[in-house]
């Protein structure tokens, strides 16, 4: 547990330079294009490239994904009542989406193709499976060795039926889901991007959200292969190796100039990210010994502020501007110890309906977080209006500001990788490791 405590510590530490080096601060040539920013032609009028949409959420927590899924849910209704469209869903109003643990499977749920072209799941019904499936899923209660052998089987068989063969490349958009790869002690990124790219880096998304997800306290390491059987990896949850995935997602845009071409710095994104709740010790007994699980959470929890504090400093600060907006519940476990275990769901549903009233909390660097005039649902429908100005600037646009990479045909030459965050795991594993 000590490596993989160490690996988040060196992980952040790369995080927060990345953002030093190219957001916070950046060269005196881009300090001087940002401010002569409305002097660009190229960035005037019908010629504006518009701005890259963003949405990223953490691993899950005290809710598993379910304040999340209330908050995309509470989005989803602002959307369709701006835009007048009854079935517009979250797939169709963001350009990427990052998702690490039970983050990753409610990224998966709402951007993964169906049949009909559209998503699997609208947010609705994307909180629904998450409510209805949380115990199997998450459990939270101490794992004997009865548990150990049948759970996966049983979340296997869920996410089996849910996901079907599909994989990194049915998703509607790029996606980028992390994990820790303990063939090659570094996180790995699952990407559409380089799904795309090489069939070696094409997982299944069963695999794929079982992988992110799997407790390493719990499950164990989880052996799996991409879908050509060419690239294995031995992975743990992804919260251990990215539990705030919004600085990668960030960085993946940023390097990716075939699917954003014009998106230059941190004033050309609009971003979403969505936390879920904060770990606590599940009593109001503070002097209690936190299990190994509920460590590995503070550890990664840890890490997660400290992302939003560097991301929100990037963009001038969280209350400077509408392009970042941090969305996170505080304190919710101490309002729930002594609730029934068989209301337990329906408490944490009304808890994070409850959450969305509260004042939003923003990061301040160095300075801690501070509780915003704001409520979170205020925040929630302030980017929904950004969200729709985007959209709608795009139908008379004359430059794409998203120019996503398709499915290439086996005689179709490729081109290196666009992706920026998964570089060191992949070569490793990928040439350790063929059959």
């Amino acid at each position: 547990m000590a490596l993989l405590v160490n690996e988040v510590d060196s992980l952040t530490n790369q995080i927060f330079s990345i953002l030093e080096n190219k957001f916070l601060f950046g060269d005196h040539e881009n300090a001087n294009a940002t401010k002569t920013h409305h002097e660009d032609p190229m960035k005037s009028g019908n010629c504006f490239s518009g701005k890259v949409r963003i949405l990223s959420i953490d691993s899950g927590s005290f809710s598993d994904g379910i304040l999340a899924a209330q908050s995309l849910l509470t989005l989803q209704t602002v959307l369709r009542q701006k835009s007048g469209n009854p079935n517009a869903a979250i797939a169709q109003y963001f350009d990427v989406v990052a998702g690490s643990g039970a983050g990753a499977i409610l990224a998966a749920l709402l951007f993964t193709r169906a049949e009909n072209g559209g998503p699997l799941f609208t947010a609705d019904q994307a909180l629904q499976f998450l409510v209805k499936n949380r115990r199997k899923l998450f459990p939270s209660s101490p794992q004997g060795l009865f548990r150990r052998l049948f759970r996966p089987s049983g979340v296997k068989k869920l996410l089996g039926k849910t996901f079907g063969e599909l994989t990194l490349k049915d998703t509607l958009k790029p996606v980028l889901i992390p994990c820790y790869d303990l063939c090659s002690n570094a996180p790995f990124l699952f990407s559409r991007a380089d799904a795309l790219e090489m069939d070696g880096y094409d997982f299944k998304m069963k695999d794929v959200c079982y992988a992110t997800a799997a407790d390493p306290t719990a499950v164990g390491p989880v052996d799996m292969r991409s879908v050509d059987e060419r690239t294995k990896i031995l992975a743990v949850e992804g919260g251990v190796a990215m539990n705030n995935p919004t600085a990668a997602a960030i960085t993946h845009v940023l390097n990716n100039k075939q699917e954003f071409p014009f998106c230059n710095g941190v004033e050309d994104l609009l971003v979403l990210s969505l936390g879920n709740g904060e770990s606590g010790f599940g009593s109001d007994d503070v002097t209690l010994t936190p299990t190994r699980t509920k460590f590995l959470r503070i550890a990664g929890e840890g890490a997660s502020d400290i992302v939003d504090q560097a991301v929100s400093m990037a963009f001038g600060g969280s209350g400077n501007g509408s392009n970042y907006v941090r969305i996170q519940g505080n304190g919710l476990n101490r309002t729930t110890p002594n609730v029934h275990p068989k209301c337990k769901n329906d408490a944490v549903v009304r808890v994070t309906q409850e959450m969305l009233a509260q004042r939003n909390v923003e990061s301040h660097l160095f300075k801690g977080k501070k509780r915003s005039e704001a409520t979170n649902l205020e925040k929630l429908e302030m980017i929904g209006g950004e969200l729709m100005k985007e959209q709608e600037r795009r139908i008379t646009s004359i430059l794409p500001t998203v120019v996503l990479k398709q499915k290439q045909s086996a005689s179709t030459p490729r081109t290196s990788s666009a992706s920026a965050t998964t570089i060191s795991s992949q070569s490793s594993c990928s040439s350790d490791h063929r059959n």
